[in-house]
């Protein structure tokens, strides 16, 4: 407790850095605006950071995964703050919607829980002019399972009985099932409000591949962005489900761990069959994060993840946030922020910001393989 105490402390403070950070940025935008400022030079290098702007200018527009929300807040914030004229205006809604807008061409990136599926490669080839479009894993992080049970403080579930909450087949806080796993706590007869993702989202598929590998007979859907099972109530966005989870009694739901910690929404305990339990911290889930291998080929860099770990204080259901992009063929007036941007986001200084934010940095093997991608975009 004093662990989650001490992280939803952080959060809160990160959170509003965040917001008047925001307000900050505002400012300077219109400062730049009334200033007559072309767009940016591209050659400023902060004095309290190393972000390189060498050929950012003008705006970059990018939009996908609220899951990456509260790390592409902190990310912009230093990023814009640094490169004095160069905006960067990321619309968190969903993956999907993110991946959409790439391949729109409208968004020079686009972020995303889950990698690109083979028929969205093949529609990137007609923005990606020359090349295609790749994924970039660039924030790590655990699912948090939040709760809204009043005198529970603590709650341990496995994978068959969140398979069975989530698809409507427990009802009741006080089930058999949710008892034997928390012997001697006390728990209420209050119905269940299980809420999930309205929109195509990658949270939900990750939570779909954990459930689907871990829990198969009681989870036996397809693992895919919209969500899958019956009943259940839906909020749009990470933030929605946890504003949901938050004010309803008897309330579950599953978001990215800032959101939980930004809230003080207590968390679920994972049993995967380890020692103890798994809390849903930045550390648990690193050490998931660092099994995974790349199975993505060429300059494609799509992780794959082992949902099924039993090892000691490895949190198993975990996501990947990958930034979407053009191997070749970006546009020519947005391929130089696109490459100062990332390369910051990926360097060891914004990676050291995600584990304040309740996210987990990109093993550095992998993560060195992203930055000589960043840098040999086209």
């Amino acid at each position: 407790m004093k662990l989650q105490r001490k992280i939803g402390l952080r959060a809160t403070a990160l959170g509003a850095l965040a917001v008047s950070g925001a307000l900050v940025l505002t400012a300077c935008g219109s400062d730049d605006n009334a200033g007559g400022s072309t767009g940016g030079t591209g050659e400023k290098t902060s004095a309290a950071s190393n972000i390189k702007c060498d050929g950012a200018k003008g705006k970059l527009l990018a939009s996908g995964s609220s899951a990456q929300k509260n790390a592409m807040d902190v990310w912009v914030k230093n990023y814009m703050a640094a490169c004095t004229g160069v905006e960067i205006n990321y619309k968190s809604s969903s993956s999907g919607e993110g991946i959409v807008a790439f391949n729109q061409g409208t968004v020079g990136f686009a972020g995303s829980d889950s990698a690109l599926k083979p028929e969205e490669v093949t529609e990137s080839k007609t923005v990606c002019k020359g090349g295609q479009g790749i994924n970039l894993p660039m924030v790590g992080g655990p699912i948090a399972i939040g709760y809204n049970v009043p005198g529970v403080d603590k709650l341990n579930l496995d994978a068959a009985t969140i398979a069975k909450i989530f698809s409507g087949k427990i009802k009741t806080w006080n089930d058999p099932a949710i008892a034997a796993l928390n012997a001697g706590v006390k728990l209420p007869s209050t119905a269940i409000q299980a809420f999930h993702r309205s929109e195509d989202s990658g949270t939900t598929q990750n939570l779909g591949k954990y459930l689907g590998a871990t829990a198969k007979t009681d989870w036996p859907y397809e693992a895919e962005k919209k969500w899958p099972a019956p009943g259940g109530q839906a909020a749009s966005g990470s933030s929605g489900v946890a504003a949901q989870v938050k004010q309803a009694e008897g309330a579950i739901g599953y978001f990215e761990l800032s959101y939980a910690t930004s809230q003080s929404i207590p968390t679920v305990n994972i049993a995967t069959g380890a020692a103890a339990p798994v809390e849903a911290t930045s550390e648990n889930a690193s050490k998931a994060i660092a099994a995974a291998k790349i199975k993505g080929t060429g300059n494609d860099l799509a992780l794959g993840l082992d949902y099924t770990t039993k090892a000691d204080g490895a949190y198993p259901i975990v996501l990947v946030t990958y930034e979407v992009v053009c191997d070749t063929g970006n546009k020519a007036d947005t391929l130089g922020t696109v490459k100062s941007f990332l390369t910051y986001t990926a360097s060891d200084e914004g990676q050291k910001v995600l584990t304040d934010a309740g996210y987990a940095p990109i093993p550095a093997e992998i993560n060195a393989k992203v930055r000589t991608t960043v840098a040999g975009l086209k």
